[in-house]
């Protein structure tokens, strides 16, 4: 076959449309990345006691908040409300009966991250875990250093025991042992703060309190900055000085501002051995959704329980934890272990974006509760 000649002037104007061609296709590409890394509006992801947190925190970043200040604004509500008995002011306290508290926080845009641990006399830990962050070379202080950081940065010394909490512990103290010197309460005699709260959390936080509460809130705004907060009370009738995952930097909470934030409630023991909230950060930095990413780590800790005390009957993990985490788009997602056992359906996690606060269903691996 002949080939055609190709004159000066059809040269030119193939190489002109080929240029304009690959200029249209980076101006689309750079378009969606754009549209990849910039939400359209403030979203805050956060365990289901968060409802009000990620409505506070939406709203402060709206109004022009860094993103670590909103969710900390968010997460001070819950520590504030002593009906909250898993963080904060109105926590469970310790097997001593001394409320013991941890927090963390991560801000994206500077890398920096600040925690405390068995805090005791501040009902805000979250604060001084930014302090922590903002004022020292540290990232993490414990106990009586903790205290002793507190004190100088103007904390006074609170009683964080509500009469509610010092009851409950007291029945746990009650019925701990068949053979120590404390008498059992007679089941017709209950105080009523007993009543409620086991009609809350279940009898069974007496006899094995494995499972248990927090709050954890990730926040993105419109720039795309990214933050996170996780705070708590711990594990109920803990040991004094048992330290969970709620403030380690990369379990309890973790954030890179390329990416996403991500962090958990549940059993803090199991999430540090796999440092979930990192996990789920470096899942959705391969390209995972938030949902998708959480499941993954649940997941991992299913293949890392061995311990025969730790499993049900099936061996599946005998205990409860979620995780909560949101990407740079402003996209996000929430697993639990187990679906809520209580009323058969799934369990639930906090969001609030351009369509107000609300609480949606976790994704999970297990449905029902654990058996034998």
């Amino acid at each position: 076959m002949r080939l055609q000649p190709i004159s000066r002037r059809n040269l030119l104007a193939s190489a002109v449309a080929v240029a304009a061609a690959r200029s249209a296709a980076e101006a689309a590409e750079k378009s969606n990345v754009a549209s990849k890394t910039a939400p359209s509006a403030p979203v805050a992801i956060s365990s289901a006691n968060g409802l009000r947190a990620v409505a506070r925190a939406v709203e402060a970043m709206r109004a022009g908040a860094d993103p670590l200040d909103a969710a900390i604004a968010g997460v001070n509500i819950v520590e504030d409300d002593p009906n909250d008995m898993t963080v904060g002011y109105g926590g469970v306290p310790n097997e001593d009966g001394l409320v013991q508290l941890d927090a963390c926080v991560m801000h994206g845009p500077t890398a920096r991250a600040g925690a405390v641990a068995a805090l005791e006399g501040v009902k805000n830990p979250s604060k001084v875990a930014k302090l922590v962050m903002e004022t020292t070379d540290h990232v993490l202080l414990v106990g009586p250093g903790a205290r002793r950081f507190a004190d100088v940065n103007g904390f006074g010394h609170e009683n964080l025991l509500t009469d509610k909490a010092r009851k409950v512990w007291l029945y746990w103290k009650q019925n701990l042992s068949p053979i120590d010197k404390w008498l059992e309460p007679s089941p017709d005699k209950l105080d009523p703060d007993v009543r409620d709260f086991i009609r809350e959390y279940g009898s069974d936080m007496f006899r094995d309190p494995r499972s248990h509460g927090t709050v954890h809130v990730s926040a993105v705004d419109a720039k795309g900055q990214i933050a996170g907060c996780t705070s708590t009370s711990g594990l109920f009738f803990k040991m004094p000085g048992r330290v969970g995952d709620s403030p380690i930097i990369g379990a309890g909470c973790f954030t890179d501002n390329a990416v996403g934030s991500a962090g958990s409630t549940g059993r803090g023991e199991a999430n540090i051995m796999v440092a979930g909230a990192h996990l789920i950060v470096e899942m959705m930095r391969q390209g995972k959704a938030p949902r998708d990413a959480c499941l993954e780590a649940l997941r991992r800790i299913v293949t890392l329980t061995r311990d025969k005390r730790l499993l049900d009957n099936q061996g599946r993990p005998n205990f409860g934890i979620k995780y909560y985490a949101l990407n740079k788009r402003g996209d996000y997602g929430s697993a639990s272990m187990w679906s809520d056992p209580k009323k058969g359906k799934p369990a639930k996690f906090a969001v609030a974006d351009a369509a107000g606060a609300r609480l949606e269903e976790c994704a999970f691996l297990y449905e029902g509760k654990p058996t034998g």
